[in-house]
């Protein structure tokens, strides 16, 4: 995996780069929020979960939803906050 990562042009590797760490940023936020969740015991889902024999699965399903969901946006964010605004177009374009 190492070796393909070092082949990649240095734009691609600074994409992959920018866009992990927009991941791993939105997936940690997800899983703050599951723990506060949980915590707090909002809707009295703890105790819900605290009470059944299966509720290592629910608890499984709200950290991967919210860890993916978070990512994702996360990710989007990053992506469209590299977009510049101008008033006008650069003077070097040529219009066809």
């Amino acid at each position: 995996m190492k070796k393909a990562f070092n082949n990649l042009h240095w734009t691609a590797k600074i994409t992959l780069v920018f866009l992990f760490k927009h991941l791993v940023a939105g997936v940690l936020g997800g899983f703050f929020l599951s723990t506060l969740i949980l915590y707090f015991d909002i809707s009295k889902l703890w105790t819900m979960i605290s009470r059944t024999q299966d509720g290592w699965i629910v608890v499984a399903m709200l950290y991967t939803s919210l860890g993916v969901t978070f990512g994702s946006i996360s990710m989007g964010w990053g992506i469209f906050s590299l977009a510049q605004e101008r008033d006008e177009p650069p003077k070097d374009h040529t219009y066809y």
